[in-house]
């Protein structure tokens, strides 16, 4: 439920809407009109006539309305008519990123307000912008665009999309077809990457990176070098995927160990959905395959979308999580010491009284 400011409309702003909207002489003359808050009440800024078609007078009478430091509302009307007979318009609602914080929380706080003084019924659609881009027609056509767009899919449904398109899984089903179940894509490993896995897992080295070659189809080795804890997270790029094995050799409760450590570093949306998806993909096979084949066995598996979350007290938290503290149960508190002393008497219904 949005904040309500109090504000209203002037009697000269609502006169002027009626004119807008009523039909006779003054039916479609009027293209556009400029809300502003002034005093703390709504009033009329400007006006503009329609010349042309709404389109061919959107940025004319639009964009020299707007103001870069200044909010403001504008109803555009369109040319087509409404279930009520009259013509349908826009309600452009203008907040600018420079415009002062109390400005456009003020706004923000009327806009409900200004919808019902203008009446809501002739309203077809609202756009919001930000800058005079946003409230341009090539603007208007991109927020279409956005409205019609189909719902985003979420990461396992693009990934699901993707292997299907890539290998040519067979969606139909009937009593005959067999489903198969896709869990991942395996790429081959290639010769390089596998030799330094060998030496990680030997001990020559303590820290191995591989990338995805997508237009080959394989993985690669990004980088091979003895890293410390410290410099881990200067080896994990901030625009690239990355998949990282690295041994974290610690002392835990007195005991020197060895752990091997999978980091699957990801930074975001700085990545194409593609590459996305196929690292996503390719991770359980590959550690499935470095298992198998080359006797690699990561005891924790990390994903991170940033190098420098890699310090040593988190990989101790995530190797060994803390154990939760032993609480005591509540203990009820013993009786008084002793026996409770002599039972009482009860006296029955037929003893006569002294």
């Amino acid at each position: 439920m949005s904040h309500q400011t109090g504000i209203v409309a002037t009697d000269e702003l609502r006169n002027f809407f009626a004119t807008c909207k009523e039909g006779g002489a003054n039916e479609g003359r009027y293209r556009a009109v400029k809300v502003s808050i002034e005093n703390e009440t709504l009033v009329l800024s400007d006006s503009g006539l329609a010349d042309g078609s709404f389109e061919e007078d959107w940025d004319t009478l639009i964009l020299p309305m707007l103001e870069e430091k200044q909010p403001c509302y504008i109803f555009y009307r369109m040319d087509s008519r409404g279930s009520h007979g009259g013509f349908e318009w826009l309600f452009l609602a203008f907040s600018p990123d420079f415009a002062h914080i109390r400005e456009k929380m003020l706004y923000a706080g009327t806009r409900a307000t200004m919808k019902k003084e203008f009446g809501q019924a002739q309203i077809k659609e609202e756009v919001f912008g930000t800058v005079s881009e946003d409230m341009s027609l090539a603007g208007y056509h991109k927020h279409l665009q956005a409205q019609s767009a189909p719902a985003p899919l979420t990461e396992a449904e693009e990934e699901l999309k993707y292997i299907k398109q890539q290998e040519g899984v067979n969606t139909h089903v009937h009593v005959d077809t067999r489903q198969q179940t896709v869990k991942g894509i395996q790429f081959p490993i290639s010769q390089p990457a596998i030799t330094k896995l060998q030496q990680l897992k030997d001990g020559q080295v303590n820290y191995v990176r591989l990338e995805l070659d997508i237009v080959n189809e394989t993985i690669e080795l990004s980088g091979a070098e003895d890293t410390t804890v410290q410099t881990l997270p200067q080896r994990v790029p901030t625009d690239q995927p990355r998949y990282h094995f690295f041994v974290f050799k610690h002392t835990h409760e007195g005991d020197y160990q060895e752990s091997v450590v999978f980091i699957y570093s990801m930074p975001g949306y700085k990545c194409s959905i593609k590459e996305r998806m196929l690292y996503s993909s390719c991770k359980a096979p590959l550690l499935e395959q470095t298992e198998q084949d080359i006797g690699i066995t990561a005891v924790k598996k990390i994903e991170i979308d940033d190098g420098a979350e890699l310090t040593e007290e988190f990989l101790m938290d995530e190797i060994h999580p803390k154990k939760n503290a032993y609480r005591e149960k509540f203990a009820r508190p013993q009786g008084p010491a002793g026996k409770r002393g002599p039972r009482r008497m009860i006296r029955g219904s037929n003893t006569p009284s002294s």
